[in-house]
């Protein structure tokens, strides 16, 4: 049953077209001037018919594009990766090292549930919008903004879509 809700999983180009992709690129940009730290967003529409065979879970491939995403890659070792699984309906977010002891699984639990509520009202966009922001609000209390210094974008904003 899984295989073939990962063959014939949504389009995530047609859940988020590219004017969607920018507005949520953007927030990610606004949301980066209250912290230091940097945040991504990936989505898929689903795995390949071998990951899934092997019964790879979307855990282990939200960490697999948080490495090939480079997310990790960040001075501070504070990246974070809000990752969208379509054919699993599944949100994982994988946080750097920096964050590790400073953010417990109870508050990524928080804002995945935020992005899933939304995600089942229809509201795609939206949904990661307000992860989004919940996310920079986590980094803003453990890595807030330097007062006139500009934080330097370590990654791209503008969201990956891994299909």
């Amino acid at each position: 049953m899984r295989l073939l809700r990962h063959l014939f999983a949504p389009s995530a180009q047609r859940l988020f077209p590219a004017a969607s992709l920018e507005r949520i690129g953007a927030a990610i940009a606004e949301g980066e001037r209250l912290h230091r730290g940097q945040v991504m967003f990936a989505v898929e529409s689903g795995l390949a018919p071998a990951q899934v065979l092997r019964g790879m879970a979307p855990r282990l491939r939200a960490e697999h594009a948080f490495a090939q995403l480079r997310t990790w890659d960040t001075e501070a070792n504070n990246g974070v990766l809000i990752y969208l699984l379509l054919a699993d309906h599944h949100i994982e977010i994988v946080a750097d090292r920096g964050l590790h002891g400073r953010v417990d699984a109870a508050q990524w639990r928080q804002v995945c549930a935020l992005i899933e509520r939304d995600m089942r009202a229809g509201q795609p966009e939206q949904a990661v919008i307000a992860g989004v922001g919940a996310v920079s609000a986590l980094l803003a209390a453990h890595f807030p903004a330097q007062p006139g210094q500009p934080g330097e974008n370590e990654l791209p904003n503008l969201p990956q879509v891994l299909d």
